[in-house]
């Protein structure tokens, strides 16, 4: 996703999607079938995670290269940072990402107020603290060259998840800058490399396809 990435970008997502784990890990911040493999499968984002995923760019662009590269979560993430933190709420203070089914999850320590308070979280408000562990997951989509969405299926806060018709609601509350047209509601924004044509999650591992002649 990514080598204008690097002029780019984590996914994601610093704003949104740099940070570090806080005190707790919450297995309930996903679906249960993916409480176990969640809890192996974070990793953090990390400047050599960048570095690798710059690597396998680098190897997919060439003309007589591979059609396919796979790369960890981690370092995705870690690559399409600038980006995704343009979408995180300022409160993010720590980020991980893992590859969990067929979806990419990012988690961070934020405020909830960031997000509007009981304005959008209604009663749910009332059970947060003033920092709390927001978790959200998704799928990439390539909508034209150069341009992809990330689109959060899932946003969990605490323990608690947050409806997915709320979802388009709650990140125009920390969403910065125009939306390119053609986004989905629930869609974020991510510069990605015109040769980059489709993006694959599987556990533990994403696969990044180039276009063919």
């Amino acid at each position: 996703m990514l080598r204008k990435i690097g002029c780019l970008v984590v996914l994601a997502l610093g704003a949104w999607f740099g940070w570090m784990i806080r005190d707790r890990l919450f297995s309930g911040l996903r679906p249960a079938s993916e409480t176990t493999a969640a809890t192996a499968g974070w990793e953090p984002l990390t400047s050599e995670g960048s570095a690798r995923m710059r690597a396998a760019l680098e190897t997919l662009q060439k003309p007589r290269g591979p059609v396919f590269v796979t790369v960890r979560a981690g370092d995705l993430a870690s690559y399409v940072l600038q980006q995704l933190v343009k979408q995180l709420p300022p409160s993010a203070d720590s980020i991980e990402a893992a590859a969990l089914g067929d979806r990419l999850y990012v988690r961070a320590s934020v405020k909830p107020a960031d997000f509007g308070g009981s304005d959008i979280l209604g009663s749910l408000s009332g059970f947060l603290s003033d920092r709390e562990r927001m978790q959200f997951g998704g799928s990439f989509h390539i909508l034209r060259p150069g341009l992809a969405e990330f689109r959060v299926q899932d946003i969990r806060l605490h323990d608690f998840p947050i409806p997915p018709r709320a979802i388009p609601k709650l990140l125009s509350r920390i969403e910065r800058g125009a939306r390119p047209a053609g986004l989905s509601p629930d869609g974020l924004p991510l510069v990605v490399p015109d040769y980059i044509n489709d993006v694959r999650v599987e556990p533990g591992k994403i696969t990044l396809f180039k276009s063919t002649p």
